[in-house]
């Protein structure tokens, strides 16, 4: 019997998966997380009655634990113990970590002993680049007379990446603007707002503006010869392990 849980520390799934609804009109939602995930056809189809990138977290079969603000994890016996900010500890065989380089190593208990010191030092060495994603809402009736769905933007230099939401999902009016950028949200939306008309100029009134700041979004420096994980501690059961971690991977 294989039992998923995935601990999140926010009061709603997403993260950087997460879809945004307008305060005035909640069937208008926006992606201003992820956009697209690459995916070989095999996966694409499979998938692809997600509605939007918060479904993600639903699909995967997994029990979702809200306000699970994970701070410390210990080795016990054959297993770990995971700890967090509020409630009794959990027991798991396997755990796997998918937070920003930054936020484990903050992470307490036996996390510090067994990241060795060549590993931290390769660790500390990751960078980010931060990202801002701004979210247009608009009335339903309003007419948004563009042809394409989404695109990238290569002749700005503050707009990197555009989407109109209800293109993808015919939901409400959602315009999305995905950019780069090391300002606060209130000192860039405006900013933002400028270069959009100058991009997409005419564009109408929007009912609703929120902007979003993603403080760890691309990874721009990455762990040398480690592409997409590291392996912190294996053990004498640590076969055992990866044929639970094989099964976990193939639910996914």
């Amino acid at each position: 019997l294989l039992r998923r849980e995935l601990p999140n520390k926010a009061k709603i799934s997403g993260g950087e998966m997460s879809t945004s609804r307008s305060p005035k009109d909640p069937s208008c939602t926006v992606d201003l997380g992820a956009q697209y995930i690459s995916a070989a056809p095999y996966y694409a189809r499979i998938h692809m009655n997600y509605v939007n990138m918060h479904t993600v977290y639903h699909h995967s079969g997994a029990e979702v634990l809200y306000e699970r603000h994970v701070t410390h994890i210990h080795q016990k016996d054959t297993g770990w113990e995971v700890c967090h900010k509020a409630g009794a500890p959990d027991r798991f065989d396997i755990v796997v970590v998918t937070m920003p380089v930054p936020q484990i190593l903050q992470l307490q208990g036996d996390v510090e002993s067994l990241i060795g010191e060549n590993q931290r030092r390769m660790l500390e060495a990751v960078s980010y680049s931060s990202r801002y994603a701004l979210g247009l809402s608009y009335k339903a009736d309003t007419q948004i007379d563009i042809p394409w769905a989404a695109k990238y933007v290569s002749s700005n230099p503050c707009i990197h990446f555009i989407a109109i939401d209800d293109k993808k999902r015919n939901l409400g009016q959602c315009l999305h603007i995905f950019l780069l950028s090391s300002l606060t949200p209130d000192a860039v939306k405006p900013i933002i707002l400028e270069e959009l008309e100058k991009v997409m100029p005419g564009l109408p009134q929007p009912d609703s503006i929120k902007c979003q700041k993603w403080r760890y979004s691309q990874v721009t420096g990455s762990v040398a010869d480690c592409p997409g994980q590291m392996t912190l501690h294996s053990t004498a059961s640590a076969g055992s392990a990866l044929k639970g971690f094989k099964v976990l991977k193939s639910s996914l």
